[in-house]
């Protein structure tokens, strides 16, 4: 039967009445999922087996990584500008070591293809944005709030360190910059303040974040379950959580040298994986139940 829009007034009320219907809906997944998983113990055994399943995954599906290919120049595009158009030569590493950070996020579409992937569902390039779908795309947009929060605080404690240690008219150029860097005790002041910063910017985004946004993708659960949930894995598996820490960043410098090329196969494969660990250290119990 062919479908007419008729009355202006009550077309407008169905569709006010379907918004307010589908708001809900989103509020309550922001809300609800408070039931807490199982979590496991996990072993340096299980952090290799999320390796090589990650590796498995982006072998399955490299047809539809091969997006990355532009994400990641256009990224050094954009470091590149920052650099040497803006005068903020200070702050290219911090951002450089600030998307390291903002990886769990990046990450998204990749553990909606495992996902998928292990459901024996159809995986495609259109995968990438089902992950964001009715009921997970407000607990996922919350708790990236969470993330580029801790971004942002980090590129203003590297500006707070650079201005204690160089001052407000610090060196401008390049050169100028390197050599204030490399060659007074105030530029290594700044390094060691910065790893040290760092160190500690990059731990808590582990802790919070090693499971929390696969969780999302697979569950509907609150922002507060999710990272309640990745801090008891972080806790009750210190040194599993603390060596994927080392391997995620050993292999995340290699696959930036050089030019960040590596990253393109670097970065699903590690994405891939921490699905698998995910799913290695979170048990849900209607899944038991089942």
């Amino acid at each position: 039967m062919a479908q007419t829009i008729g009355n202006p007034l009550s077309w407008g009320a169905r569709a006010v009445q379907k918004a307010g219907h589908e708001v809900g809906e989103a509020v309550n997944a922001m809300r609800g999922g408070r039931t807490r998983p199982r979590v496991q113990r996990i072993t340096a055994a299980d952090l290799r087996a999320a390796l090589r399943d990650g590796a498995d995954d982006f072998k399955a599906m490299r047809s539809d990584v091969i997006t990355l290919v532009v994400v990641y120049p256009a990224i050094g595009a954009l470091l590149a500008i920052l650099a040497f158009s803006a005068d903020v030569v200070h702050l290219v590493f911090p951002l450089a070591a600030g998307f390291v950070l903002l990886g769990p996020l990046a990450g998204i579409g990749l553990y909606e293809m495992s996902r998928r992937r292990e459901a024996d569902e159809p995986v495609g390039i259109s995968s990438i944005f089902a992950a964001l779908r009715p009921g997970v795309i407000g607990p996922v947009a919350g708790l990236g709030i969470v993330l580029v929060a801790i971004f942002i605080a980090w590129l203003l404690v590297a500006q707070t360190i650079y201005v204690w240690t160089l001052g407000p008219a610090g060196p401008m150029g390049l050169g100028e910059f390197y050599r204030a860097v490399i060659g007074t005790s105030e530029g290594w002041t700044m390094i060691v303040a910065g790893l040290g910063f760092g160190f500690l910017f990059a731990a808590a985004v582990l802790a919070l974040f090693i499971v929390s946004f696969p969780m999302m993708i697979d569950r509907q659960v609150s922002v507060a379950v999710a990272l309640a949930t990745s801090l008891e894995v972080t806790r009750k598996n210190t040194g599993a959580v603390a060596l994927w820490g080392v391997i995620v960043a050993a292999l995340m410098v290699a696959g930036s040298i050089p030019f960040l090329i590596g990253l393109v196969v670097v970065l699903p494969i590690l994405g891939h994986a921490s699905w698998h660990l995910y799913r290695r250290a979170v048990v849900h119990v209607e899944d038991t139940e089942r």
